[in-house]
């Protein structure tokens, strides 16, 4: 950096650096950047309700399997499975079915809301997909793998009303306790090629509150699935 660029910032109050300049200014006079760029380390800090964002990902399959197996691991008390078919969950994470039985044993409340795989929403997402692993052959694979299961007590399945259904189908809410993960299903693309947004709760009217009710309402109405 030249003399006249340092005179420049002095001169310019509301002027921030770029960061690597800041970084190289502040290691040569010894101190740190919020003494000489207080708005610089504000910019960077999230607020209000920017806390509850945790993580964005261009398509959900961008989201590490970690990610999901830590969230489900750490659920203790409320895992809610509001995705329309939900299938992938028991063919990507592993022993998922028996992760499901101690959840369940430990007295974790697990949920399924699932589309109607013989309902009309479901044929006409069949139909936009055009995949040959259609809607209602995933939502059959999950609903085989919880059948599995037996009915222990905590465990519920429910389809979303056809009232509600398109609404479900073009969101997802995964919840885990206080985290979610969120996917705005855009257009004609499957699941995993749409949007995630991780999401964890820091008060009440935030993102993670305004999905979680979406959720809810959709279970309100729901119609047991098993």
């Amino acid at each position: 950096m030249t003399a006249k660029t340092i005179e420049r910032w002095l001169a310019d109050a509301e002027l921030v650096p770029h960061a690597r300049n800041r970084e190289d200014a502040c290691r040569a006079l010894g101190v740190d950047e919020e003494m000489l760029w207080p708005q610089a380390i504000t910019t960077r800090v999230k607020t209000g309700h920017d806390r509850e964002l945790v993580h964005s990902y261009p398509y959900r399959s961008a989201c590490p399997s970690q990610v999901w197996n830590d969230l489900v691991a750490g659920a203790s008390e409320n895992l809610y499975l509001c995705g329309y078919t939900n299938y992938f969950f028991f063919t990507q994470l592993p022993s998922f079915s028996e992760t499901l039985r101690r959840k369940v044993e430990a007295g974790c409340k697990v949920r399924f809301l699932l589309g109607d795989p013989d309902g009309e929403v479901t044929r006409q997402r069949e139909r936009i997909e055009d995949v040959a692993l259609a809607v209602s052959t995933r939502i059959r694979i999950t609903l085989e793998n919880l059948a599995r299961l037996g009915s222990p007590e905590g465990l519920e399945v429910r389809y979303s009303a056809p009232e509600d259904s398109v609404n479900h189908v073009s969101l997802s809410v995964f919840r885990f306790d206080d985290e979610a993960l969120v996917t705005p299903h855009l257009a004609r693309l499957v699941g995993h090629d749409s949007p995630l947004l991780h999401l964890r709760r820091r008060g009440d009217g935030g993102m993670f509150g305004r999905f979680a009710e979406h959720a809810e309402e959709l279970w309100g109405n729901g119609v047991p699935a098993m």
